[in-house]
């Protein structure tokens, strides 16, 4: 009873001074403090965390949230960072890892040279990244365009496409990889495949079980489904080769890894059918296009959901992007948007063709589409219609491009009765286009036994066609190699969204031409 009436004695006032050195030491020293201060000072170049090193100063608790508020009340601050500011960050981080790049390449040259030869290499070294940098922006804006279409030569009729993967149900989607010596491949069948362009050697993708990919982010079957559908529609791969995203019926939009073929994420929060992927070039940006008329933004690196994107009044079919914060989308509302995501505004342009199928980017201000009556619409970011088009561009019947001579690239008044007689079914419509990056060579794909080849010239030419490329079957998928030397096509007997037409003699196959250039 003595024991617990004896009062506490209370230290004394050095006691208490010591032990607040001890603790700020001790917090001074903590990684995790340390480790969060260079983790913020890396990620803000500009913004300094200077902690307060006064002995007299307390860590009560009344102390301790004010701390943490005022903390957090800085972390929002620097988080709103406005587009133009974000820009600026990003090119002053690019130029610093060109110049180190530039600068570990010449290290040891630069130590056995004296003070005004460094200066001078370091100026030369300035100005190449400067010619770089100049010449990366102009590739991009669509003002230098490489001249490809015309150094290709017409194939003779020995040649042809080299099948390099079969598939047991209709082939819906082919990605290249950015060295162009990797392939990737998907069906309806829920199959993946990994191949090797030269060697033609295939690898598949296996799918984990259930509770695998519950473990990995995915929610139950939505609907009378009572399992995972393996069925894919899209494919896209990152830029650095790291990352293969597949989208499907199952609503979700799945995250492999390219080096070991396994799955690593599933991102749930679409309401429909995944229809479209494609990553931004040279980051780990996703953007994922759906039936349910929205547009997500994913990071791969970091696996997280970023944003929502609405607009579309109907399913949307598919997506591009290049290296600017921008995307490009069609859907069956007739419409084609381009999306600035930084200043979260779109661009609605209205097509005069019932249904849009399929787009690409040619520049940033530049757009190819492809429709279901037919057509190939060329547009610029300056008009809300199309610039040219080119009807009856997969006409289902010869004696047409006989009677005409060619094909009609006019008003749209031209030819419109033949058009609604030769393109009312679906071995006419326009279901793939692709141009082969900062260039003038364009393809498009149909059910009509044949992939054409165009010449994308000037606003006042529009598109010139070249030659045709028979493929029998439904042309679902289309990627031009980087260098322009060969394009890989995916064929199916059915559509790539649906079965309103069957080809029995076509092949479900990953298809292959070589093309020379002179």
């Amino acid at each position: 009873m003595a024991g617990k009436n004896m009062r506490k004695r209370k230290p004394s006032a050095q006691q208490n001074k010591d032990g607040n050195k001890k603790r700020s030491s001790s917090i001074s020293h903590d990684p995790f403090f340390h480790n969060s201060d260079s983790k913020r000072r890396n990620q803000f170049d500009d913004e300094d965390i200077n902690s307060s090193d006064d002995e007299g100063e307390g860590f009560d608790s009344e102390g301790e949230k004010e701390v943490i508020a005022g903390e957090e009340e800085s972390e929002e601050e620097i988080i709103e960072e406005t587009p133009a500011e974000k820009k600026k960050r990003l090119a002053e981080a690019y130029l610093d890892r060109m110049r180190a790049t530039e600068k570990k390449e010449e290290e040891e040259d630069e130590e056995l040279e004296d003070e005004g030869a460094r200066k001078e290499r370091e100026g030369e070294r300035d100005s190449l990244i400067a010619k770089i940098l100049q010449q990366e922006q102009l590739e991009e804006s669509g003002r230098l365009r490489r001249a490809i279409a015309s150094r290709v030569q017409k194939p003779e009729t020995t040649e042809g496409f080299r099948f390099l993967v079969k598939h047991h149900q209709p082939v819906t989607a082919v990605a290249l990889s950015e060295d162009d010596t990797r392939g990737f491949s998907a069906s309806k069948d829920g199959t993946i495949v990994h191949w090797d362009v030269n060697s033609g050697k295939t690898e598949k993708y296996v799918w984990p079980s259930d509770d695998v990919l519950k473990s990995h982010g995915a929610k139950d079957p939505q609907g009378r489904a009572t399992k995972h559908s393996k069925h894919v529609l899209a494919l896209a791969v990152s830029s650095d080769g790291r990352y293969l995203a597949s989208g499907g019926l199952d609503r979700h939009v799945h995250l492999w890894d390219i080096r070991t073929r396994q799955h690593i994420q599933a991102f749930p929060g679409h309401k429909g059918p995944v229809s479209c992927l494609t990553f931004r070039q040279g980051t780990s940006e996703l953007f994922s296009g759906s039936f349910d008329r929205s547009i997500k933004i994913w990071n791969a690196e970091d696996r997280t959901y970023i944003n929502t994107l609405f607009g579309h009044q109907s399913e949307v079919l598919t997506i591009d992007s290049l290296r600017k914060e921008r995307v490009l989308t069609v859907g069956r509302d007739r419409t084609m948007h381009l999306w600035k995501v930084p200043e979260e505004s779109q661009l609605v342009f209205r097509a005069p063709a019932s249904s849009l199928e399929c787009c690409c980017f040619i520049s940033n201000d530049e757009f190819l589409s492809g429709s279901d009556d037919g057509s190939i619409e060329h547009w610029n970011i300056l008009r809300k219609k199309p610039v040219h088009i080119v009807r009856n561009a997969h006409a289902s019947l010869s004696q047409f491009e006989q009677r005409h001579n060619g094909l009609s690239n006019g008003p749209l008044e031209n030819h419109a009765q033949d058009s609604e007689k030769l393109c009312s079914t679906a071995l006419s419509w326009v279901s793939s286009v692709a141009v082969c990056g900062s260039s003038d060579l364009a393809a498009s794909g149909a059910g009509n036994g044949s992939i054409r080849l165009w010449t994308i010239e000037s606003e006042s030419k529009g598109i010139r066609p070249l030659f045709e490329l028979p493929l029998v079957g439904f042309v679902n998928s289309l990627s031009f190699a980087k260098s322009g030397r060969f394009l890989i096509a995916g064929v199916g007997q059915e559509p790539r969204l649906g079965r309103w037409e069957r080809n029995a003699a076509a092949r479900n196959v990953v298809a292959l031409h070589p093309l020379e250039l002179s």
